[in-house]
């Protein structure tokens, strides 16, 4: 049983539950936050669209990085290796512009 001390509860609104379809993230980074553009591409369109935008400070930004490498090595004991189809190609370098406002 967990400690009141450690219980934390959030809301969570019926839009948010729903989510946002991303086969795109684009990541960059200032010396105080990264930004996270999670982007929708959809095949034969000449463009995309950021569907969602999340700021990070650098400590959660690296929080979230163990978190989800966790998250993925539970995944795959318990479902098997997820394919990359990518794996061996260079990474999209989208450069680190400035995102200070």
């Amino acid at each position: 049983m967990q400690n009141e001390e450690n219980q934390m509860n959030i809301e969570l609104s019926e839009e948010t539950a729903l989510g946002i379809y991303s086969n795109l993230a684009i990541i960059t980074h200032s010396p105080g936050e990264f930004v996270c553009d999670f982007v929708q591409l959809m095949p034969g369109m000449p463009k995309g669209k950021v569907r969602s935008r999340v700021l990070m400070t650098p400590q959660n930004a690296k929080r979230f990085l163990i978190a989800l490498t966790e998250n993925i090595q539970k995944f795959e004991q318990n479902f098997g290796a997820i394919d990359d189809p990518q794996q061996g190609f260079p990474p999209i370098n989208f450069g680190t512009p400035n995102t200070m406002a």
